[in-house]
């Protein structure tokens, strides 16, 4: 919840209901009024800045040594100061407890589903990992309309939550003696028309490629 604004911000006022985002928006450079890129020319992630743009400073101290902002948003603490780019105003209606996963978890799964891999109505999607992301990105795959959505993780406690969110197949690739990439395809007849890979693991990227 916005406590106080600085000199300059009309777009938002104390009281109005907001996310921290961590891939801040100007909305004037050329990647932010570009629909290919989301790298800010100002904003974009940068971990060894730590402080303000305007004047270079943080906003933060301990027993009068400072304390470095953290990619922007420094949201490890009860309160923050934030570039205006960096926020995202939501309804004020939306419970606080739960939109708070829409920053990350949720908007990167759906997003790159629908935004990205496009699947079409009928296709075939693999999901890797059925984390937070991975469940977004399942769901994602189920608005767009396909038609087998196979989730693959390690975890085979998350399955049965993943068919909540339109996941129709499980593969557990420590159940298999062969990469799950090649299960995956005998399943399939060739290979999936789609794969979202959301786990940050390189052989997970690896496989959800081939």
């Amino acid at each position: 919840i916005v406590e106080s604004v600085g000199e300059g911000v009309t777009d938002l006022k104390p009281g109005d209901h907001v996310l921290p985002v961590f891939t801040g928006e100007c909305k004037e450079c050329r990647h932010c009024k570009s629909e290919e890129s989301n790298m800010c020319d100002l904003l974009r992630i940068n971990t060894d800045r730590g402080v303000m743009l305007n004047d270079g400073k943080s906003r933060f101290s301990i027993n009068g040594q400072p304390i470095f902002h953290f990619v922007g948003t420094s949201t490890f603490s009860e309160y923050t100061v934030v570039h205006i780019g960096c926020v995202a105003k939501i309804n004020p209606e939306a419970p606080l407890d739960k939109v708070c996963v829409l920053s990350c978890g949720i908007s990167t799964g759906l997003g790159a589903t629908l935004n990205v891999a496009k699947p079409k109505k009928g296709s075939s999607v693999a999901i890797f990992g059925l984390g937070a992301v991975g469940l977004a990105a399942a769901e994602g795959a189920r608005i767009a309309g396909a038609s087998r959505i196979i989730g693959v993780d390690l975890n085979p406690k998350r399955f049965e939550e993943a068919k909540k969110f339109g996941v129709t197949e499980f593969v557990n690739p420590k159940d298999y003696n062969k990469p799950v990439q090649e299960v995956i395809a005998e399943m399939t007849g060739g290979g999936v028309d789609r794969s979202v890979e959301c786990t940050g693991s390189i052989m997970a990227m690896i496989s959800a490629f081939e």
